[in-house]
């Protein structure tokens, strides 16, 4: 009887589970439709909740110059209204259809400026890429004195950026300078003292300084990205007989083509916009062989006062790197699926 009544009351007891919430099944139907709970809610939230206050700064820093620069450029802007400059009249285009007017003197500067800022970059990222890589692909043999190497070469990299360009400019001092002591007095490569820091040979200067302070940051992401290169690869192709340059052509530069595609955007992105090194090289007034466009905008703005046409300028500039940099990972996430397939 007992057991029978037991079992009855069980049985009536049942039913309630799922309305009531009693009985075993009922309480995990009940979870399943509420979602999930505060408690894991607030733990999946903790991280973006801990970024925001970066992420508020970041926009202050970054997006308010911005929106600012680009209001800038559509007023005209001259050192008569630097005490309020929201009271100076609006030019519409008119700063832009100046810049762009390369008949004008402003327009015909800022292109030549704009073309050699253009030969510059190209030749000091290539050179970056490439002395970085070499130099990493050596790095991959284990010899002695191999970590000594490779802190030496981060040397230029880790420097702050003043104090390295400094020393450059007293090396290419015209009487006393390291570079001319070297090439002319020892190596007699040189008829003559070169003038490095004016005239046509500042391009060069200025291309040897970007790529000597440029090609360590290529040798540290090429020397990171080797290390996902498995050795059996290596050891196989040496096997079937492969030499070094066969391997480097079909197996290192093929398994680096991710990381190269990310660190030549990012040196073309660097050096286009490099303004430290040509302003600590060469002062407030570029030679016209290195007249960089970050140098040439900085002109039009602080030295003429021409704040309106400078941001002009400056938005133009922002817009070619958007349409590069859209551009680049357009072709290279194409690549990428190509090779997929």
């Amino acid at each position: 009887m007992t057991t029978t009544a037991h079992e009855q009351a069980g049985t009536t007891a049942a039913p309630r589970g799922p309305a009531g919430g009693a009985g075993g099944g009922g309480p995990a139907p009940a979870t399943a439709g509420r979602g999930p709970r505060p408690g894991r809610l607030r733990r999946a939230g903790l991280p973006y909740l801990l970024l925001l206050p970066a992420l508020i700064l970041e926009l202050l820093v970054h997006l308010v110059p911005m929106v600012i620069g680009a209001v800038m450029s559509f007023k005209e802007l001259t050192q008569f209204y630097i005490r309020d400059w929201g009271s100076a009249p609006w030019s519409g285009l008119g700063n832009y259809r100046v810049s762009v007017d390369f008949h004008a003197p402003v327009g015909e500067a800022l292109l030549h400026s704009f073309l050699v800022t253009v030969g510059f970059t190209l030749l000091s990222v290539g050179l970056c890429w490439l002395i970085g890589t070499a130099a990493a692909v050596f790095m991959q043999d284990t010899f002695r004195g191999r970590g000594l190497l490779r802190a030496l070469f981060l040397v230029p990299y880790a420097l702050p950026v003043y104090a390295a360009v400094i020393t450059w400019v007293f090396m290419f001092q015209h009487d006393n300078g390291l570079v001319n002591h070297v090439l002319h007095d020892q190596l007699h490569l040189t008829d003559k003292r070169s003038f490095w820091l004016i005239g046509d040979n500042s391009f060069y200067a200025l291309l040897t300084v970007s790529v000597w302070k440029g090609w360590p940051f290529a040798f540290l992401i090429v020397m990171a990205g080797l290390q996902n290169i498995p050795r059996e690869l290596y050891e196989a192709a040496a096997l079937d007989g492969a030499g070094m340059w066969q391997q480097i052509r079909r197996i290192t530069l093929p398994s680096l083509r991710p990381v190269n595609q990310v660190l030549v955007l990012v040196l073309f992105l660097w050096t286009f916009n490099d303004f430290n090194t040509p302003y600590v090289l060469f002062g407030r007034a570029a030679p016209e062989a290195a007249d960089l466009i970050s140098v040439h905008i900085y002109q039009a703005s602080f030295v003429t006062w021409n704040f309106g046409t400078g941001s002009a300028m400056s938005v133009l500039l922002l817009l070619f790197l958007l349409l590069v940099t859209g551009v680049y990972l357009a072709l290279t996430s194409r690549g990428r699926r190509t090779g997929d397939v």
